[in-house]
């Protein structure tokens, strides 16, 4: 397959936050960037010349770029610093070290200490984060210290140890930072009920604890110590805004590989992230073109099968999100909630961006393969005989069962054709009835194409439920369409899709590629019928308000009409702006009658 351009690989780059990765013409990997937009980011490295040399000898050798999408820039700055580790790419030198990013770490003994460390040691303690800040860490610590009294000392305070008073209270305890647990002056159980809430907020719940925050801030305002207040509220504020957990990095997850699917009509897209030691070192994403309707079951223990062997992976564990048949030596696991459902969300959310940039790609370089790809998926999930390349959808408009009208607009290859668009003041019909205006303008519309040898549409779609469709059929019998022409309707809800003898709708998928075309037909036709509307609206408004005016005839209402375009207007003129129009005399009756009203 060949590579597409620098150029159509930029312009389809997704606009969120995600880390990128530069590739030479033999595949060697240059540099690995982090963005909060992926898109302008590497858009800027190609759209100036640099300061540095080096950068500019970068952008020359650079001939593919890969991307992996993320939920926010954190994540964007962990998973840099993963991959910088792992890769080790020849541009990039900042983060070769093996420095890692903070955690805090609650300690798995008797009344646990709780401290920050760069180190994760597998002795059954819980780690949180990692923090891109050793501000935040800080500041963490800093109000769990000022909430909870809790030991900093390293004693091993095991029962015996105490009951046996081998230890004596520090100074700690006599400034009040502390309990004095090491003299039996605080039971485990009370310690406990901290750390369960110190707990909880590292993981982000802070209802509990935000009260007692609230109330050790209020308590010092009370005593009119403002400062300290203050500065508990700036505290409150940074914890609120500081993210637990990184789905990039995450030390409950080790050596495990995750598998992801998404497929349409034509090719699936499997992504596969490859997780080591809790942290994510690799994404890869590849397509696989249909032969024939294989399932989504069948496409991933192939891709998965083909991936471990070409990427030699050894995991005993890998995260799919259904059950796939891989023998007895691997683990299969489909989460349903928590971390693995987490990293496995992040492996679906890549392979959809992947298909959106492939597909966009495609548009680009070839929009008549685009078209005819969405027109064969309408033809399919419409079960229509013919695909649908010339598609007409109606709306009336009425506010009030005022100046009732109503609008069609063209769809060809799946694209507005905005020269065919139609408007339609009702004639036949008084009042607001919506079943006899469609019903007026269906036949009105396709008597015109009859008479004049136009080419009729394959699909009509009207906007309203069953009585409008039946409404519409008539017209269509009438004129002996039924049966060469499609003709469907679409309830409010928008994937409720009712066809002509048929009480059962059929429903769309919400995120199908023929919802979204249909959805746009909708909305322009809405968009087209109201326009109309309010202007003939206007027009009605300002021809009944010039007709009672004494001394103005129909000839001077239609040039104020043209010229002023609505009451408001007219209202607002000076005598001399209505003059140059109609002349002084009857500029002056109507400025005359405005004053007087």
């Amino acid at each position: 397959m060949a590579i597409p351009t620098l150029e159509l690989q930029i312009q389809t780059l997704p606009d969120g936050p995600g880390v990128y990765q530069y590739y030479d013409k033999e595949g060697k990997i240059l540099y690995v960037g982090k963005a909060k937009n992926l898109k302008k980011r590497v858009s800027s490295y190609f759209n100036k010349i640099h300061d540095t040399a080096k950068t500019n000898v970068l952008v020359k050798k650079i001939v593919t770029i890969k991307h992996i999408v993320v939920p926010t820039e954190t994540d964007a700055l962990l998973l840099e610093n993963n991959l910088i580790k792992t890769l080790q790419p020849r541009y990039n030198v900042l983060l070769r070290d093996d420095k890692s990013y903070p955690w805090i770490c609650i300690k798995k003994e008797p009344f646990s200490r709780i401290f920050s460390t760069r180190r994760l040691i597998k002795d059954g303690s819980e780690y949180f984060g990692p923090y891109t800040s050793f501000k935040t860490v800080s500041t963490i610590l800093e109000l769990i210290k000022e909430l909870f009294p809790l030991r900093t000392c390293n004693y091993d305070l095991s029962g015996n140890n105490i009951e046996n008073g081998k230890f004596k209270v520090c100074l700690e305890y006599h400034i009040g930072n502390c309990k004095g647990p090491c003299e039996g002056y605080e039971s485990l159980e009370e310690y406990q009920k901290q750390v369960d809430a110190i707990r909880e907020i590292l993981k982000g719940n802070f209802k509990e604890s935000m009260k007692d925050f609230k109330k050790l801030m209020i308590d010092l305002a009370q005593n009119l110590h403002f400062e300290e207040a203050q500065k508990i509220k700036e505290k409150i504020e940074i914890l609120e805004n500081y993210q637990s957990r990184s789905t990039i990095v995450n030390p409950k997850i080790t050596n495990i590989d995750v598998f992801s699917i998404v497929s349409d009509e034509s090719a699936a897209f499997v992504n596969f992230l490859q997780i080591s030691h809790g942290s994510i070192i690799r994404s890869h994403t590849m397509e696989i073109k249909k032969k024939l309707d294989e399932t989504d079951e069948e496409l991933l223990e192939l891709a998965i099968i083909e991936l471990r062997e070409r990427f030699q992976l050894l995991s005993k564990e890998i995260i799919v999100p259904f059950e796939v048949d891989l023998g007895e030596k691997i683990k299969v696991t489909v989460p349903q909630l928590g971390d693995k459902k987490q990293v496995l969300d992040l492996s679906i959310r890549n392979a959809k961006f992947y298909r959106i940039e492939q597909l966009k790609q495609l548009q680009i370089v070839d929009p008549d393969r685009h078209a005819n790809r969405i027109m064969a998926q309408m033809q399919k999930d419409l079960r229509l005989p013919v695909e649908p390349r010339h598609i007409e959808c109606f709306d009336n408009s009425n506010i009030q069962g005022t100046n009732p009208v109503a609008a069609c607009v063209v769809f060809k290859d799946g694209k507005p054709s905005k020269k065919d668009y139609r408007h339609f003041n009702i004639k036949t019909v008084e009042g607001p009835n919506d079943f006899a205006s469609m019903e007026e303008v269906v036949y009105r519309r396709y008597k015109r194409l009859l008479d004049e040898n136009e080419p009729l549409p394959q699909l009509i779609i009207i906007d309203g439920g069953k009585g409008q469709l039946s409404s519409a059929l008539k017209s269509i019998d009438e004129l002996g369409l039924r049966g060469k022409i499609t003709i469907i309707g679409i309830a409010k809800r928008l994937e409720e899709l009712f066809y002509p003898g048929d009480s059962i709708p059929l429903y769309l998928d919400k995120k199908s590629e023929t919802l979204k075309v249909i959805q746009q037909l909708r909305n322009e036709a809405h968009r087209f019928g109201i326009t109309f509307h309010r202007d003939k609206r206007s027009k009605s408004a300002l021809n009944s308000s010039i007709e009672s005016i004494p001394g103005i005839g129909e000839k001077t209402m239609q040039a104020l009409i043209q010229h002023f375009k609505s009451v408001k207007r007219l209202k607002l003129a000076t005598e001399k702006e209505i003059s140059d129009v109609i002349g002084v005399s009857k500029a002056k009756k109507i400025t005359d009658f405005y004053k007087t009203n």
